[in-house]
């Protein structure tokens, strides 16, 4: 199981928000850059980048900062996700370095988009999932649907997609811990791999997830706990490496 850190950008810093809110930021650095180098001399074998001012603008804001560190960092794999509304978007952060796109708000209001990407795309579409009570919310989380999640896993598991990213709102940025029990049980229900995100405090919580990982779990992603200093990026991917494999 990976260890997965997360960068989120606003207004050009590394920030992170609780639940999703964009006026509850701490702001942790002035250079992204400078802290995906931090991770990488950590041992991170992927990272996870999100633009937050594209989640609520509905295209990309910070995509020159995520340009340079996939130009600083051509062999490390990176996830991308924000404000990617359409293949032209996909295409621009493929063609710079990025490894795979996250479609979230848009894979909902428009599942078809999930299909045709994976198709012109293959092996590099995440489709992120975040969910209040089993129920997918979108729009930056500001709006919480009626659809079930293990019901739009289903569907974009069918589409091709190379990962399902499910975060418990409730949880992110709250270092409460992981929805451990949901985020099994969508892994169990679908065939493509699920990636953990949200709530992640500790060591214990890596151990935790390790414990259900079988069950098709194949990444954590951590923020606020690797920033705040109650996780140490080496020891739980050392911990994940030892229990997962």
């Amino acid at each position: 199981m990976l260890l997965i850190p997360a960068i989120d950008l606003k207004n050009g810093r590394c920030v992170r928000l609780r639940q999703g809110r964009m006026d509850d930021e701490t702001i942790f650095s002035d250079d992204p850059l400078d802290v995906a180098g931090r991770w990488v001399a950590a041992g991170a074998r992927r990272l996870h980048l999100v633009d937050l001012n594209g989640a609520f603008a509905g295209k990309p804001v910070n995509g020159d900062i995520i340009s340079q560190i996939a130009a600083a960092f051509p062999d490390l794999p990176i996830q991308v996700g924000g404000g990617i509304r359409d293949e032209e978007t996909m295409a621009a952060y493929l063609t710079v370095g990025v490894k795979y796109v996250i479609i979230g708000t848009q894979a909902v209001k428009e599942p078809d988009l999930v299909g045709q990407a994976c198709k012109n795309f293959p092996g590099q579409v995440i489709v992120g999932l975040d969910a209040y009570d089993g129920r997918v919310a979108i729009d930056g989380w500001a709006t919480v649907t009626e659809h079930p999640v293990t019901e739009l896993a289903r569907r974009f598991e069918q589409d091709g997609v190379s990962a399902i990213v499910y975060t418990d709102i409730a949880r992110d940025g709250m270092l409460t811990g992981p929805n451990v029990a949901a985020t099994a049980a969508l892994a169990s229900a679908i065939s493509v791999p699920v990636i953990a995100s949200g709530g992640i405090t500790d060591i214990d919580d890596i151990s935790a997830l390790c414990e259900v990982a079988g069950a098709g779990i194949m990444g954590a992603i951590t923020g606020r706990a690797l920033y705040e200093g109650t996780l140490d990026f080496a020891q739980g991917q050392k911990l994940a490496d030892r229990m997962c494999g």
